[in-house]
């Protein structure tokens, strides 16, 4: 872990072992296993930094150079960060190198921003009166990441954060602290102040429930399980924290019978194939016009088929491992909630034979009934379950009808068929004719459990932000009493 700009141990000297899931027992990283006391040392090193230290007081200028230093420094070591993801995540190395990339504009795009944050005025409030709203950092600010893009997820929220000119403690999962801690040494070399960019290491019930619980943290950011989300949204509603939240997903991907099946057959397999479908903006729900089923599943079928597994650190791998066995049991125990309740098994289904690692095949379910769990639940791997439509509002119907709304993906050749669908879809992030797309100015959240609140973009500084009201008179008053 990383306090107050050292590295140190945790207290206890106990540690947390991490093997591969692309190369089964291979060792590849060992982190210290915080507890209470070292979650106390780095809120502590957080909220000095906040009060007395020099970040929050800075320019927003100052701020932005160091920003893009550490843009910088990414990119510098981009391939030592991807080696360090791929082998603790199991994803293919080539995508890892894509994520790094990308997190380094997201650093960029949010250096930019930040010295250009503002307030506002409001000079039409009486002749001798004058309001200012004036934009503050909120504090510190607590980040618990989780295991599936580990790099991606810190970099949609702690450059916003810093460049709100709030300190952070982030708290990675156990299984992938590897590229967080690298991130804070890194943005240490680039000028960042020691005490404004912490990295606690452990699990979450010994370090990150304390960053919930602590009266010093004044934001929490989640990204994770609606099941330990609410857990933490409750703990931090004692102490009226500030909470945002991203949770569980289950995309629709709506294909309408005019939609270019080739490009959707690609989209699809993409959008629940990608990082082995652990994705929370994965497009797990196929909802496809009856008229054109057969055909585009014969499409993705044959991709399905052809998807190359092998050694995450193979160039020519496209497809990951899961991230451990007990996950992967998890996904099977889906399959066979699928088969018991009457769903069609196409593809897949199991273990994929003659790995070294955690990879389960390309999995892809037709005759799914909107009620099944596989159509209801997030499964968090490559299973894809198909349900047929015949009119627009059927298809709609089907895309809001679970309790997440994280992301939505429409396929169509006609525009208004397209932009109209999607506005009646109940999710945070939509595409058209594409899927799992982003650009740090676009704003990412959820509807529903999928989540409150919203990163990146402009929106993403609000998140860290309190606006005081300043209201002035100029001149005297009218007197309360007359003497």
């Amino acid at each position: 872990m990383l306090i107050d700009g050292k590295s140190r141990d945790a207290l206890s000297g106990e540690t947390i072992e991490r093997q591969s899931p692309g190369h089964r027992g291979k060792v590849v990283s060992v982190w210290p296993a915080g507890a209470t006391a070292d979650a106390d040392l780095a809120i502590g090193a957080a909220r000095r930094a906040f009060d007395d230290g020099a970040w929050p007081r800075m320019s927003g200028a100052e701020r932005s150079t160091i920003l893009h230093a550490v843009a910088a420094q990414i990119l510098a070591h981009l391939d030592e960060l991807a080696l360090i993801e791929c082998l603790e995540t199991g994803k293919p190395i080539s995508q890892a190198r894509g994520e790094i990339a990308y997190c380094a504009d997201m650093w960029t795009y949010a250096a930019g921003q930040s010295r250009g944050l503002e307030g506002d005025t409001h000079n039409a409030i009486g002749e001798n009166r004058l309001g200012l709203v004036l934009r503050e950092p909120a504090g510190v600010v607590g980040i618990i990441t989780p295991w599936n893009f580990p790099f991606i997820i810190v970099s949609e929220r702690v450059p916003w954060a810093l460049g709100a000119g709030c300190t952070v403690v982030v708290k990675p999962s156990e299984f992938t602290s590897g590229t967080t801690i690298r991130l804070a040494e890194l943005a240490l070399e680039a000028g960042m102040p020691p005490g404004a960019f912490n990295v606690l290491t452990g699990t979450g019930p010994a370090v990150g429930q304390a960053l919930a619980e602590d009266p010093r943290v004044n934001v929490l950011a989640f990204t994770g399980s609606v099941r330990v989300g609410t857990h933490l949204a409750a703990i931090a509603a004692a102490g009226v924290k500030r909470v945002g939240l991203e949770l569980g997903g289950k995309g629709p991907q709506i294909v309408f019978a005019d939609a270019d099946l080739e490009a959707a057959a690609d989209g699809i397999a993409y959008g629940v194939y990608h990082n082995a479908g652990q994705c929370c903006i994965s497009g797990s729900r196929l909802i496809v016009a009856n008229a054109i089923r057969p055909a585009l599943l014969e499409r993705l079928l044959d991709i399905s088929r052809r998807l190359p597994f092998g050694d995450p650190l193979g160039e020519t791998s496209r497809f990951g491992a899961m991230i451990s066995e007990q996950h992967t049991e998890k996904v099977a125990s889906y399959v066979a909630s699928g088969l018991s309740e009457g769903a069609e098994l196409l593809l897949g289904g199991d273990m994929v034979a003659a790995t070294s690692g955690n990879f389960f095949a390309p999995t892809v379910f037709d005759k799914v009934r909107p009620d099944m769990a596989i159509a209801q639940e997030e499964i968090f791997g490559p299973v894809l379950a198909t349900i047929g439509f015949d009119t627009p509002e059927e298809a709609v119907t089907l895309a809001n009808g679970t309790p997440f709304g994280l992301s939505a993906s429409v396929w169509s050749r006609d525009l208004e068929t397209a932009i109209q669908t999607t506005r009646r879809l109940r999710a945070g992030r939509c595409w058209i004719n594409s899927v799992i797309d982003g650009t740090p100015e676009m704003p990412i959240g959820g509807y529903k459990k999928s989540g409150t609140g919203r990163e990146l973009g402009r929106y993403g500084f609000d998140e860290y932000s309190q606006f005081k009201g300043l209201h002035m008179t100029l001149g005297r008053g009218q007197p309360w009493f007359e003497h």
